[in-house]
């Protein structure tokens, strides 16, 4: 999709045309995940993208036509993004209890520390791969988009690496 059918689409939607509006904004909501997966914690993406989308709907007479849309949902976004950081950090100004039950973490902590020491074995271009797709969650294509790979050899990368990975576990290696 190019920056003039998003302006397209955004004023039909201005003109009354429902299916241009439910394009753009489903189109919105993919281009705004990928915009807060680098900025928030991954818990805080769903809400962020909703709170957005929200924004653009109320905002949406605001829309210039002459204008491009990218630029204007993108400041939408960064008010939001904002928003969200300023309320995390009122968050954790919170005074805390004293009496307030720490689980123990040691089995989770003992899982990662065996999971990068696993991806340290790999060839770093499958490690990177695992990393993106299976531990953060992007998508193949996004994770091509950030390591250079085409979506095939992503595929290819976390195939191997999973498989080396196994293979490690199942001879015992002490992962060193």
């Amino acid at each position: 999709m190019t920056e003039a059918d998003w302006s397209r689409w955004m004023a039909a939607a201005q003109a009354g045309d429902a299916d241009a509006y439910r394009h753009v904004l489903a189109e919105a909501q993919d281009w705004l995940r990928r915009f807060f997966l680098g900025r928030l914690p991954l818990s805080m993406v769903d809400d962020a993208v909703q709170d957005t989308l929200l924004a653009v709907h109320e905002k949406r007479h605001t829309f210039n036509p002459s204008q491009k849309f990218g630029p204007w949902i993108a400041a939408i976004a960064r008010y939001k993004w904002i928003d969200r950081l300023r309320a995390a950090s009122r968050a954790n100004d919170a005074p805390l209890d004293d009496d307030l039950p720490v689980p123990d973490h040691e089995e989770q902590v003992t899982t990662a520390y065996a999971l990068e020491r696993l991806l340290g074995q790999l060839k770093p271009a499958q490690a990177e791969a695992i990393r993106l797709v299976k531990l953060r969650g992007l998508s193949i294509e996004e994770a091509a988009h950030r390591t250079g790979q085409s979506a095939t050899l992503v595929k290819v990368n976390i195939h191997r690496g999973l498989n080396r990975m196994n293979a490690l576990v199942m001879r015992g290696s002490d992962v060193d």
